[in-house]
């Protein structure tokens, strides 16, 4: 069976980088708008109507205001800005993060994309909270760094204009737009302490989780850790271990951010120091692929009923 898709917003990154990935889907037709309705509500909405599926890659406020105006539609609309990710109306679209949430997508009309810096926390957090080895009230920091196509057309284009600084640090008010679904899914009490960063690549991005072995209810060990991560990922086709055991690399010398640029999948490690009484958690993904088009074609795969991996592996 074909099923049709429409990708609102499909000339901007994100879009680009879905409409990509769907070119070798075996299942699917996409529907495209003329350049110049691209940005007509009606000729839009005309167009959802059409579709099985209708991937919103637009800013906030177009996302909200399509989703608006297709309330009333029977079309799944999946929303990858940051608009609806803590919304209870809304499905949110990382299908790993426990065995029920692919059920939930799996019958839901509305699904949020997640965002890429939380993609990397919540893989790594959740798993410690929800088996009660890390508490919900407790102070979480979230050093991580991205790509610079993170940023969208305009960092891109300070890229290429030679404006973009090799490495920058941002959101130093402590209010990032992530930080909200980073505590909800994750199981915090609180926020983080979340602290963005962008290199001066493409794309590609790693997320780490610094914990001392007192924040634990029991003390782990390094192994211990990469067990709980590697059992809790066992069935994903998409989210693996990066390494086969705990304070290894995966046979590199160092850890490179943009390792799975162009790759949909997430890779997770675990390192600590001599006495494991420090732990060092990351996650690494691209933020163009599973942290952004490829969790979005993973979504739509879901919803229509086909293998969730595939166009993506």
């Amino acid at each position: 069976m074909i099923y049709n898709i429409f990708i609102d917003g499909e000339a901007g990154t994100t879009g680009l980088k879905v409409a990509s990935r769907l070119a070798s889907h075996p299942h699917v037709h996409v529907l495209h708008l003329d350049a110049a309705v691209r940005k007509d509500m009606s000729a839009r909405l005309d167009m959802m109507a059409k579709a099985d599926v209708a991937i919103l890659c637009l800013p906030d406020a177009a996302a909200i205001d399509v989703a608006k105006a297709a309330s009333t539609m029977d079309v799944c609309l999946i929303d990858a800005s940051t608009a609806h990710r803590t919304n209870p109306d809304w499905a949110y679209g990382f299908a790993e993060m426990d065995a029920e949430q692919r059920h939930a997508l799996a019958s839901s009309k509305r699904i949020s994309n997640p965002g890429c810096y939380p993609t990397g926390l919540i893989a790594l957090l959740r798993p410690l909270i929800n088996s009660g080895i890390i508490p919900p009230d407790a102070d979480i920091t979230v050093p991580a760094v991205s790509g610079y196509s993170g940023g969208g057309n305009a960092m891109i284009a300070m890229h290429e204009a030679g404006d973009l600084a090799p490495h920058l640090a941002y959101a130093t008010d402590l209010a990032h737009k992530h930080v909200p679904e980073m505590q909800l899914y994750a199981g915090l009490d609180k926020a983080p302490l979340f602290m963005p960063s962008v290199g001066n690549f493409y794309a590609g991005m790693l997320v780490h989780l610094p914990l001392h072995a007192h924040q634990f209810s029991t003390p782990p060990t390094a192994s211990s850790l990469y067990n709980l991560l590697r059992d809790w990922y066992a069935d994903s086709a998409l989210v693996a271990m990066g390494a086969d055991r705990a304070n290894d690399l995966g046979g590199q010398t160092s850890m490179a951010a943009d390792s799975l640029a162009g790759q949909n999948n997430m890779e997770l490690f675990v390192f600590a120091n001599k006495d494991e009484s420090q732990f060092w958690l990351t996650a690494r993904l691209d933020n163009l692929g599973k942290g952004a088009s490829g969790a979005a074609v993973q979504n739509m795969n879901i919803a229509l009923g086909i293998a969730e991996d595939t166009a993506l592996v």
